[in-house]
């Protein structure tokens, strides 16, 4: 990976939803959510608070759901990331 986050950042790719049609209507891309859900690709060394290191909880590979807003969307190679605070991260999907 050519991104290498800093601090207490991670990097996630967001999971294709697979599409679901009913009947003979087609939704356009741009009028479909973004999702929620995606997969950690690189995660930050973690954040110094009070002198302290504070570690990462989760790791590269953990599949989790993140806010509808979150992250910064970056495209690297033709592939979208999201870049965001480990904050932003709500759960680890199992």
């Amino acid at each position: 990976m050519k991104i290498k986050p800093l601090s207490d950042r991670v990097v996630v790719k967001p999971l294709e939803e697979a599409e679901v049609k009913k009947g003979s209507i087609i939704i356009p891309d741009t009028a479909k959510e973004r999702p929620m859900q995606g997969e950690v690709m690189e995660v930050g060394p973690g954040k110094v608070e009070d002198g302290k290191k504070i570690d990462m909880e989760v790791k590269k590979g953990d599949k989790v759901l993140y806010g509808k807003y979150s992250g910064t969307e970056v495209t690297v190679d033709d592939v979208e990331y999201l870049i965001m605070r480990e904050s932003d991260i709500l759960a680890v999907i199992p």
